[in-house]
């Protein structure tokens, strides 16, 4: 679920990029500053994510050792690790914020292209 978001992300960005849409600065400031602030808190978590990979005191077993290693690798391991969905976020993040970047300077570019094919027709 995850790659399908940060690949939707990325199609936006790149459409974006690529002049294929645009978006009215004024209109797409609180949008921005909504990413923004998801962003942040997102960066913020990945700060403290390494303070969760301390292996709980489970005792000194081999059942309780291999779950304690399995905490501290889900916590801050990769593939399903909790860090490794925050970095994925954060990359969703980063795109839609380049998104919106990117089609709010190509807004005034495309209203002028229309305006004037307009005026030439």
């Amino acid at each position: 679920m995850g790659n399908s978001s940060l690949a939707d992300a990325n199609a936006f960005k790149n459409a974006a990029v690529n002049g294929q849409l645009g978006v009215d600065p004024d209109a797409a400031q609180a949008v921005l500053k909504k990413i923004r602030t998801g962003k942040d808190a997102v960066e913020a978590l990945l700060n403290s994510a390494g303070s969760l990979a301390q292996p709980p005191k489970l005792g000194a077993n081999p059942v309780g050792e291999a779950i304690a290693t399995k905490f501290v690798q889900r916590a801050d391991g990769g593939g399903d690790s909790y860090t490794s969905a925050l970095q994925n976020l954060l990359s969703q993040y980063q795109a839609a914020e380049e998104g919106i970047v990117a089609a709010m300077s190509r807004y005034h570019e495309m209203d002028q292209s229309a305006a004037r094919s307009l005026n030439q027709g």
